[in-house]
């Protein structure tokens, strides 16, 4: 008995026998589904049926070949060489064509340039009719200077002639950057002669003060003459950055050669590309000749070439333009005594004209500016721009006073022949009322 019980136990510790393993179909066929289950089951499985899954593409591996750094040689742009310079012949040599520029111009000096373009594909449709040269007198030109509108405003209306008076003169000439030593001498002149009872009214002394700003710009009235037994007159062009010494060099030119005279330019702004093919632009305009090399190149070597055609052609004025320059910058004021050296070889009078442009909007910083300048170039003439829109006006006396350096142009306006020789009577009549109530 004790050993049935021993096998029975012996038989119950073997692990049981594994069921047999069912496939999908043999349970199927054992269990068989109702239709509606079946169909059920059916539509579920379709809703989440998962699609097949392809085998990822082959990487497409791409052998990267290292890329040789070029030279810094190789890279760097070539310069655009506008005009090469006229070679140097026994025998005049014709007139160098002008090669149009390579590429179109972004900078404020071109755009300047292009505004004095009198074609009518440069002006606006609606624009108004431009009056013919001359005919815009210097009051329409300047009469939103300040100068002009502080005196409109102060003789508007009838003031008393008394001290009250004379101290709104003294701050409309200090606002309008006269100066102060200027203003201090033309206020105390009026103030002795009202004293002395000189003036019956405002109006008189308005008139006595038109007469001495006259007197104080008539030594600095002194045209610009060619001389022209120089073959060439040599005149050298010099100023700060961005006051317009290129525009008014193609305006000297359009007026030179108004006048009967041949001319040649020299683009010696060689650090900006835009000078040099603006510069060459004026030159195809007026027809004029226009000695360059590439950018960065020397400017007393390129004025060096250009007297040297100028000489070969016998032509009859050379204006010779500069790269702008800070006044404060020794090394860059020293490379304008450089250029006056290396014109001398050639010419040991030239240049016979150095020329110095000034912004009229600049202030009373055009002093600072002028006094550089003399002691490194020896300035003989000055041209004063922008003189019309919003510009102060007033520096043109603070100059006179202070180095009685001619003034030969005055600039106001866009077009070419908006380069006025300067008038004292016509500019001063142009800041100040005709009369009280007027302006």
């Amino acid at each position: 008995m004790f050993s049935f019980f021993r096998r029975k136990k012996t038989d119950d510790a073997q692990p049981p026998a594994k069921p047999s393993t069912l496939s999908a179909e043999d349970l199927a066929a054992a269990f068989p589904k109702a239709p509606a289950e079946a169909s059920a089951e059916a539509d579920l499985a379709e809703a989440f049926v998962q699609p097949p899954v392809e085998a990822p593409p082959a990487e497409v591996v791409i052998a990267e070949t290292p890329v040789q750094a070029e030279p810094a040689t190789e890279a760097a742009p070539e310069p655009i060489v506008v005009a090469e310079p006229a070679p140097v012949a026994s025998a005049p040599a014709p007139q160098a064509k002008v090669v149009p520029a390579p590429a179109p111009l972004a900078y404020e000096d071109v755009a300047a340039s292009s505004a004095t373009e009198t074609d009518d594909a440069l002006i606006p449709a609606n624009a108004a009719p431009a009056a013919p040269a001359g005919k815009v007198g210097w009051r329409d030109r300047l009469r939103n200077s300040v100068f002009a509108r502080s005196f409109g405003g102060l003789f508007s209306r009838n003031p008393k002639l008394d001290d009250d008076l004379l101290e709104e003169i003294e701050t409309a000439l200090i606002t309008a950057d006269v100066g102060v030593p200027a203003t201090t001498a033309l206020v105390e002149s009026l103030r002795k002669r009202m004293k002395s009872r000189e003036f019956a009214d405002a109006n008189a002394l308005l008139a006595a003060l038109r007469a001495d700003l006259i007197a104080l710009l008539q030594p600095v009235s002194q045209p610009l003459v060619i001389d022209t037994q120089a073959k060439p007159f040599v005149i050298l062009t010099v100023g700060v950055n961005g006051v317009g010494k290129t525009t008014t060099i193609g305006k000297l030119a359009k007026r030179f050669k108004d006048q009967g005279h041949s001319l040649m330019l020299a683009a010696g702004d060689t650090f900006r590309a835009a000078a040099v093919a603006q510069l060459q632009i004026w030159g195809e305009r007026n027809g004029v000749a226009v000695v360059a090399q590439g950018q960065n190149a020397d400017a007393a070597s390129v004025a060096f070439d250009a007297l040297q055609a100028g000489k070969a052609r016998g032509t009859s004025v050379l204006i010779a333009d500069t790269a702008g320059r800070l006044h404060t910058q020794t090394g860059l004021m020293n490379e304008l005594s450089k250029i006056r050296r290396v014109l001398g070889k050639i010419d040991d009078t030239a240049p016979h004209e150095v020329l110095m442009v000034i912004d009229g909007t600049t202030g009373q910083n055009a002093l600072s500016q002028v006094r550089q300048f003399h002691a490194a170039a020896g300035v003989t003439g000055l041209v004063v721009t922008k003189l019309d829109g919003t510009a102060k006006g007033g520096v043109v006396f603070a100059l006179a006073r202070e180095f009685g350096i001619p003034i030969r142009f005055a600039g106001i306006g866009e077009r070419p022949e908006d380069l006025r020789v300067f008038d004292p009577e016509a500019f001063v009549d142009a800041l100040l009322p005709q009369a009280l109530g007027s302006n």
